[in-house]
């Protein structure tokens, strides 16, 4: 008996797919260091850092990728979108900004009031490519009364989120952005240095026909010095190099012998020796000290407008 045996035979074929690379991208942020500054006029101090960017694509397809660089507030916080850098207890207001005219803050997606980070667009036809940014700082005026000393503002950890997406023909909006959490460590650092911007307004004694009684006149030293900064004030002995109470007003031989004074008596006179200085505290804000003159009475030299100079010195 022939028996005819039939069953099948399974082939099956495994196909294994080779892994597919992605797009990876790296950053590196310099420091932002604003250096020595000078804040007692008042004005705006500005700096940059550079934010490097270099991303692959080992697969060499024509695919772009887009950067979403979120920076938050640092570990100086922030106050109504405005960052701020610390020294202890002591604040200092500074920003960050996408361009040169500092229209524009440079912020994060996490943060509302920071405003929005700037979307980095980067082609990746060939294996890589890379790019780089400037970011732009500036510490806001009107900031005179800032304590001097060393502020600081870390962005380590947290404070940066750098995400990036590879896309083809619509790109992805950084609000919503989360793939590839990468964070950016840097610094913002300032040192606020001691500093007093000083200007003085003339003493006119008037004019006089004779020198039979005293006459009396009053002037000003204005200076605007770093908070807390303790300071003295000298001035010298004019022209003639005379004492306080006996410099002397000048024209061609003849003289008119005047003092300066610290107190509204012209018990205390004003000049550069022991005893003899004016001296006081900074406030970061403006501080005027009246100059007393006298002229005592004397001899009337010959008529004419008699003058002299004397420097103030201010030291800190």
């Amino acid at each position: 008996m022939t028996m005819l045996i039939r069953t099948s035979l399974g082939v099956a074929a495994f196909l294994s797919a080779s892994p597919v690379l992605a797009q990876t991208c790296s950053f590196s942020m310099s420091d932002m260091n604003f250096g020595f500054v000078n804040l007692a006029s008042g004005s705006a101090v500005d700096s940059t850092a550079t934010l490097n960017v270099s991303c692959s694509n080992p697969l060499s397809l024509a695919l772009s990728v887009r950067i979403c660089p979120n920076i938050n507030a640092g570990s100086g916080g922030q106050s109504g979108g405005i960052r701020r850098m610390l020294q202890g207890s002591n604040s200092l207001n500074y920003q960050l900004y996408q361009n040169a005219g500092r229209t524009t803050s440079w912020g994060s997606a996490e943060i509302a009031a920071l405003g929005s980070p700037p979307a980095i667009d980067l082609a990746l036809p060939l294996l890589s490519n890379s790019t780089t940014r400037t970011v732009y700082g500036r510490i806001l005026g009107s900031q005179a009364s800032a304590t001097r000393g060393l502020y600081l503002s870390s962005f380590a950890g947290a404070e940066t989120r750098f995400n990036y997406a590879s896309y083809t023909l619509l790109a992805p909006s950084c609000a919503s952005m989360n793939d590839n959490p990468t964070q950016v460590a840097f610094n913002v650092t300032a040192a606020v240095e001691p500093t007093c911007i000083v200007t003085a307004q003339p003493i006119n004694f008037g004019g006089h026909g004779v020198l039979n009684t005293i006459v009396d006149a009053t002037g000003s030293i204005s200076l605007t010095c770093t908070t807390n900064l303790a300071y003295s004030i000298a001035l010298n002995g004019g022209l003639s190099n005379s004492p306080p109470a006996s410099r002397q007003m000048v024209l061609a031989g003849s003289s008119i012998t005047y003092g300066l004074y610290r107190d509204l008596a012209r018990s205390n006179v004003w000049g550069s020796g022991t005893g003899q200085i004016a001296t006081g505290t900074g406030t970061g804000t403006l501080q005027t000290l009246a100059v007393y003159g006298r002229v005592p009475v004397q001899s009337t030299p010959a008529p004419g407008i008699y003058s002299d100079t004397v420097v103030v010195t201010v030291s800190y």
